[in-house]
């Protein structure tokens, strides 16, 4: 089942949208909005399973399905929690200023709490005041919706609370992190509002692709157009998004509806630094990680974070070649100034 918000309302519309995301019909009269559902998952969801099943068929003709007119399937959340499963990202950020990582990081994930009063919709403009010294980046990567789930939940446990999936861009304001870092008190301004895909998806749409936490296919972002980076979600993954889910229940339990995200999506290459795609590599989820690459290789990055009109789109297509999510689509923009 694929499920999608249209704009409209604080928490958008509810539709199911059809696999091969041409079609939506309406929720109307199972539940108005994706909180709703997942607020009642247990009696809902048949429900709009038997919808997207007559959708399917042709039983319900639906509707055309436009993903710029969607909203981040949650259009603001209880919770959105941001892991890092691919530790070969921090490894690598760590190790372009000659710091190692603590051994600690192979078994005990990083997660930070991220803002989850406003996403972005997937076709919005990225909107900054500025595009100078704050370093604005893309971060390609997947997330989980999970149903209420119990403090102190075990990793295997975890995965069958597990509801949705869908794909995030992770703004991070690069030049801002040093500074907030320093004063021991985490992420807050450097870490703005985040993207997610036009839809999320149940784990029975992904089918062997997705099996013990772990989505095994490449994340496909393109930079102004050019590709930039296809690592496969399935290689190099340290944590689960069931140890993800586990480590956020640790000291509370979640709510229906709490975002739990895989980090910035990140291969080796051959036990080392990943290469651009052009070099015969899957290239990167982020320009920061690029740019930790050419340091350590050249003494200095090259590569300058995004400037206003520059584009990034992610998405992630099955074995077939469809689009599974639809596809996140911005543009970084300046902000008006206020009068």
């Amino acid at each position: 089942m694929r499920l999608a918000s249209l704009k409209g309302g604080r928490d958008g519309q509810l539709v199911i949208v059809s696999r091969d995301l041409r079609r939506m019909t309406p929720a109307a009269g199972i539940a108005p909005t994706l909180q709703a559902a997942l607020d009642a998952w247990t009696t809902t969801a048949p429900r709009l399973q038997a919808r997207a099943a007559a959708l399917e068929s042709g039983e319900i003709i639906g509707e055309p399905f436009e993903q710029a007119a969607c909203a981040s399937p949650l259009p603001r959340a209880y919770q959105w929690a941001d892991g890092s499963a691919y530790v070969n990202h921090v490894e690598l950020v760590r190790k372009a200023r000659g710091a190692q990582i603590p051994d600690s990081f192979w078994h005990d994930p990083l997660m930070y709490q991220g803002g989850s009063d406003s996403f972005i919709g997937p076709h919005d403009d990225i909107m900054m005041p500025t595009d100078e010294g704050w370093g604005v980046d893309f971060e390609a990567e997947i997330a989980v919706i999970v149903d209420d789930t119990p403090l102190g939940v075990s990793p295997e446990e975890a995965l069958g609370y597990i509801r949705l999936l869908m794909l995030v861009n992770d703004v991070s304001l690069r030049g801002l992190i040093p500074g907030e870092l320093a004063k021991g008190f985490g992420f807050f301004q450097s870490k703005p509002s985040s993207a997610f895909s036009p839809v999320c998806v149940t784990p029975d749409e992904l089918g062997e692709a997705w099996s013990g936490g772990v989505l095994r296919l490449p994340l496909i972002s393109h930079y102004n157009g050019e590709p930039f980076g296809a690592p496969n979600a399935g290689v190099d993954m340290t944590f689960h998004m069931g140890q993800l889910v586990a480590h956020a229940a640790k000291s509370r339990p979640l709510c229906a509806g709490s975002i739990i995200g895989s980090g910035t999506v990140s291969n080796k290459l051959e036990g080392g630094p990943g290469k651009p795609i052009a070099e015969g590599g899957v290239g990167y989820s982020c320009i920061a990680e690029l740019r930790m690459i050419e340091t350590i290789l050249h003494g200095q990055p090259s590569t300058r974070f995004m400037k206003f009109g520059d584009r990034v789109q992610i998405e992630m297509l099955d074995a077939e070649g469809a689009s599974i999510f639809g596809q996140i689509n911005q543009t970084l923009t300046q902000l008006a100034p206020r009068l």
